[in-house]
């Protein structure tokens, strides 16, 4: 009788939650089915996971989701299973830990399939696993974005993969259409960054038209800003700029965090186009650009990354779970065993797993050390990383403002000078019985002027840099430092004009090391070497002169050596010095060839 009220009471349940459930299927396998979807137990975890993630407390959430998740796998519930490892996936992926996201996503799609071709107990829908592969080609985006180029077409390829699969998706509903659009905005993205601008713009219009039937407006102005930027990558400023402003007037009220980063995008994109213009309402525009991207830096990025990478190692931490557990398991085995040896083995086992307790105890403190160790390395290394970040992006700002500067004094002022001067002179003609002394005395002030003008613009920026380039410019500083104590030489090879803000900042590097000669080296001979080679700069600086301890390089604050190694650090270059007291010193600087400006594109959509 019992037997029957309980198979009655299941098949009720089953008819209510369970209608996708095969029929034929055994009353475990639907109480299976409802324990997946309805048990409040994993309901009621998964929120409190879900709530710490909105609340953007990552390093909590994810404390808990990888719990979570074990208890999920050991108990073989794989709708939950997959939920979690989505949402862990979804954390590393908010921290710009790309890797780690892409493999627990993969994870999540591997779920997605057993569950429909093994286990038939579990209905995905069919935007899960839409979402899961766009995740998994945002993923391979992000990763050709960062990674250095010799991965790059494997990310991009891979990325592109996945995104086809969405494409080929029948539309099978509105979910599914917004992601498509997404994947088609994306594309567009890839096919930017390699010039192919057909087919590019052929899937951002695609994408347009999606987003304007859902009237998705962050979605349509991240679409326009990909359409912008295709054809600022084609000269085509006037039209860029005109579609950076209706994509900005789509979402001027929207302060929802994913409109304010693709803001940010469009005002420095808008910026770039209006500077090509000749519009210098431009600088306005950037600076709001930089203003919303630090704001969203500072509140939502830097403090989060911070924050895991100081206080908690997950990896870590995850195995010290794991290796607690196995304590655990093997002391409940050395209990059973007890119950059942008597004597003499039951002595033995127990000194067996109190020595092996101990033992164990110890090497979890000594992994706990070496993490502790591991994370202030890591701490050490942000603020360095940190502290360069401001320095460059000081120096910027202080190489931007020269030029601007000097291109003012030189292109505006001078020229307003020198034609007064010619108004003064032919003043001078207009005088039949001599020409007042005051018009000569303003004239010579004039000149005067004029000869500071251009003086002080040639300091700000060197102008035989930015005619003739660096091969010239180098050779300018050898010989306006050279004098009769010091004898200055240059040696150039394979250089060519290269964008003009890198042959600034290269420039700026060549001086403060011939400077740091002057001032330290108490030297009779330095030579220069600049030569490209293999897509790089190769800088060699050699003087005879005194030499210092390399040792003492690290403690000195502030500006000079530290400040030369920080700039190129974030150039991506690489800085060596080798000297010794009275050998005089050697000093090789390796920096990546930049050839043109990058154009900030839209944030990858998800």
């Amino acid at each position: 009788m019992k037997k029957i009220i309980l198979i009655i009471i299941c098949f009720n349940l089953y008819q209510i939650n369970a209608v996708n459930v095969n029929k034929k299927e055994t009353l475990n396998d639907k109480v299976s089915f409802l324990l997946q979807h309805n048990d409040s137990l994993y309901v009621k975890k998964f929120l409190v996971i879900d709530k710490l993630y909105k609340q953007q407390n990552y390093v909590k959430a994810l404390e808990k989701a990888f719990i979570f998740y074990d208890f999920c796998k050991d108990n073989n519930v794989s709708f939950w299973s997959f939920k979690t490892s989505f949402l862990i996936a979804s954390i590393y992926n908010r921290t710009n830990k790309n890797k780690k996201s892409l493999e627990f996503y993969k994870k999540s799609l591997e779920l997605i399939k057993i569950s429909v071709l093994e286990d038939d107990r579990v209905k995905f829908s069919d935007s899960n696993y839409a979402k899961t592969l766009l995740r998994i080609g945002s993923s391979y985006q992000k990763l050709s974005i960062a990674e250095n180029e010799n991965n790059r077409l494997y990310y991009t390829d891979s990325a592109k993969h996945y995104y086809e699969k969405v494409e080929n998706l029948p539309e099978l509903s509105i979910e599914v259409e917004g992601m498509k659009a997404v994947v088609f905005s994306n594309l567009s993205g890839i096919y930017e960054k390699d010039s192919i601008f057909d087919k590019a713009e052929s899937y951002v219009k695609k994408a347009i038209v999606i987003h304007k039937k859902l009237n998705k407006n962050i979605g349509l102005a991240k679409a326009i800003n990909n359409l912008g930027n295709i054809f600022l990558s084609q000269k085509e400023y006037k039209k860029a700029k005109n579609l950076y402003l209706e994509a900005l007037d789509l979402i001027k009220n929207n302060d929802d965090p994913s409109a304010n980063r693709t803001k940010a995008s469009l005002y420095y994109n808008l910026a770039w186009a209006m500077r090509n213009l000749k519009d210098y309402k431009s600088y306005d525009y950037q600076e709001k650009s930089y203003n919303i991207q630090d704001t969203i830096r500072e509140k939502e990025f830097r403090s989060i990354i911070a924050e895991l990478s100081h206080e908690y190692d997950f990896d870590t931490e995850k195995k010290l779970l794991e290796e607690k557990q196995k304590v655990r398991i093997l002391q409940e085995k050395d209990k059973n065993r007890s119950i059942i040896v008597i004597g003499i083995f039951l002595l033995i086992s127990m000194i067996i797993v109190i020595g092996y307790y101990i033992l164990r105890q110890k090497s979890l403190q000594l992994k706990l050390t070496q993490t502790e160790l591991k994370q202030n390395q890591n701490l050490d290394k942000l603020k360095s990383e940190s502290q360069a970040r401001v320095l460059d992006a000081t120096l910027n700002g202080k190489e931007s403002e020269r030029k601007e500067i000097a291109e003012v004094l030189h292109d505006s002022v001078s020229a307003m000078l020198s034609s007064a001067n010619l108004h003064l002179q032919a003043t001078r003609k207009q005088f039949d019985n001599g020409v007042p002394v005051e018009i000569d005395k303003t004239q010579k002030i004039i000149n005067e002027a004029s000869k500071k003008i251009r003086d002080l613009s040639h300091t700000l920026v060197s102008s035989v840099l930015l005619k003739f380039g660096l091969n010239f410019a180098t050779k300018d500083i050898a010989e306006k430092y050279s004098n009769s104590d010091l004898v200055i030489e240059a040696e150039i090879e394979n250089l060519r004009r290269y964008h003009q803000n890198f042959e600034i900042k290269v420039h700026n590097i060549i001086q403060e090391l011939t400077n740091n000669i002057l001032k330290h080296s108490k030297a009779k001979k330095a030579v220069i070497k600049i030569k490209e080679l293999d897509g790089k700069i190769v800088i060699q600086i050699t003087d005879d002169g005194i030499g210092f301890d390399e040792s003492k390089i690290d403690n000195k604050d502030g500006l000079g050596i530290n400040q030369i190694e920080a700039r190129i650090q974030m150039m991506k270059g690489q800085f060596k010095i080798t000297s010794y007291k009275g050998k005089g010193t050697h000093i090789k600087v390796e920096i990546p060839i930049k050839e043109k400006e990058e154009i900030i594109l839209s944030e990858l959509v998800q």
